[in-house]
């Protein structure tokens, strides 16, 4: 498994300082990135009522702007990831496309595989972080990385 060294640990030791919103999440993104490899990282805010997801970070904004929605109502990935509270692991583009209204965008950015961790607290789905790579396949270690960022960053979801 990719490993979380002393420049990681500091990372998000100087992040968790930040008095600013999702400096956490930046961490994760610049920290992933130089463990797994990952070319977009975004994160979603759940809202239950309305079974939609809200952006609230992307490291591309341009392709996937902060603040776009996307309903999430009686399809398989919410229910499995917003209700069950489960990982995603999407890999291979017939994958992505059973699974993501926004296939077309994915695709044509490169990308062929995603982990969608969702964000816990007190129990409950309080959104996802989402790791996206352009291999059709995700190394193992990816997946378990993944979730661990997804920990380390739940704080950032409580304070917005």
């Amino acid at each position: 498994m990719p490993e979380l060294d002393a420049a990681a640990l500091a990372a998000f030791t100087a992040a968790a300082r930040e008095a600013r919103p999702l400096a956490l999440l930046e961490a994760a993104d610049a920290v992933g990135r130089r463990a797994m490899g990952h070319r977009l990282c975004t994160a979603m805010r759940f809202d239950a009522a309305t079974m939609t997801v809200r952006r609230l970070y992307s490291s591309d904004p341009a392709a996937y702007p902060v603040g776009g929605a996307k309903p999430k109502r009686d399809t398989a990935w919410g229910r499995h990831v917003l209700l069950r509270r489960e990982v995603f692991v999407g890999e291979g583009a017939d994958v992505i496309t059973e699974y993501f209204d926004d296939h077309p965008l994915i695709l044509g950015l490169g990308l062929r595989s995603i982990v969608n961790v969702p964000i816990l607290h007190g129990g409950a789905c309080l959104g996802t972080v989402n790791f996206l790579w352009a291999e059709e396949r995700l190394a193992p270690e990816w997946r378990a990385f993944a979730e661990l960022l997804g920990l380390l960053v739940a704080p950032d979801w409580v304070a917005v």
